[in-house]
């Protein structure tokens, strides 16, 4: 009887049979879902492994728009900016500067020499120097022939540039009127008069002939109008051009020791 009563109190106490839903759980779905994604991550990284910047760029981004972090949009398309460079001068700083210390020092040279007051002082804007001398000074009217009269400010001249890192260029010119009692033009003559005074610089052994250049424009670059006597007086010159720059006014070709150009 008390076996009975066991039995039936085991019975009594045995949980109900589950009823299980067909297929798979729940969570198993979420789970497989989340793997899958991840898989899929992996293997986009792996695939960008040697990707080009740009087009990680936008992938990257496009990760971040997938994930709802959304910032700034991806660039479509990836541009190096370009800086631009400086304008190049023709003139560099450096010969500027050189070129303002030598004006300063001719001048100075200048005022402490015996050199008269008709010899102007020119700078430009670029790194040229001139000094400028009347044609009165250096040649009688209409000759070619450097008068003994100038020997002396020619010599002072040639003290002052010979210790200059510049080039010389000797350039004859005339005004407008046609040469008198002579058959010669304004530019032949214009010519002769920079080639005597280049002839006596390197007689004289003042300038080496390598450093210097001669040439004639004539009445073709005035610098005032052949109008009046006192205008016409002003072109006929002779400017002594100064240059730092080796490469221009000059010819690429050397003159041979001891040979004077004509």
């Amino acid at each position: 009887m008390a076996d009975d009563d066991k039995q039936a109190a085991v019975e009594e106490t045995k949980c109900p049979k589950c009823v299980c839903v067909a297929g798979a759980p729940a969570w198993m779905t979420t789970f497989a879902d989340l793997v899958t994604l991840l898989l899929t991550f992996f293997v986009l990284l792996l695939s960008m492994a040697n990707m080009e910047e740009v087009k990680f760029a936008e992938a990257s981004a496009s990760i971040r728009n997938a994930f709802g972090a959304h910032s700034r949009p991806a660039p479509s398309k990836f541009s190096i900016p370009i800086i631009p460079s400086p304008p190049i001068s023709k003139f560099a700083p450096i010969q500027n500067q050189m070129a303002a210390k030598i004006y300063k020092r001719i001048q100075s040279q200048i005022k402490s020499d015996a050199i008269p007051d008709d010899v102007e002082l020119i700078k430009k804007e670029d790194d040229t120097i001139i000094l400028r001398i009347n044609d009165s000074i250096l040649f009688k009217k209409g000759s070619s022939i450097v008068s003994p009269t100038a020997y002396p400010v020619l010599r002072n001249l040639a003290d002052i540039i010979r210790p200059l890192p510049m080039r010389l260029r000797i350039e004859g010119h005339t005004d407008s009127s046609p040469v008198s009692k002579r058959k010669i033009s304004n530019w032949n003559l214009s010519m002769d008069r920079a080639v005597s005074i280049m002839r006596f610089f390197k007689k004289s052994d003042l300038l080496p002939l390598d450093r210097m250049s001669a040439s004639g424009y004539g009445a073709d670059r005035p610098i005032a109008p052949n109008n009046n006597d006192i205008n016409m007086a002003k072109n006929r010159r002779v400017d002594f051009v100064l240059r730092t720059n080796n490469s221009i006014g000059l010819g690429a070709k050397k003159s041979k020791a001891g040979e004077i150009p004509l």
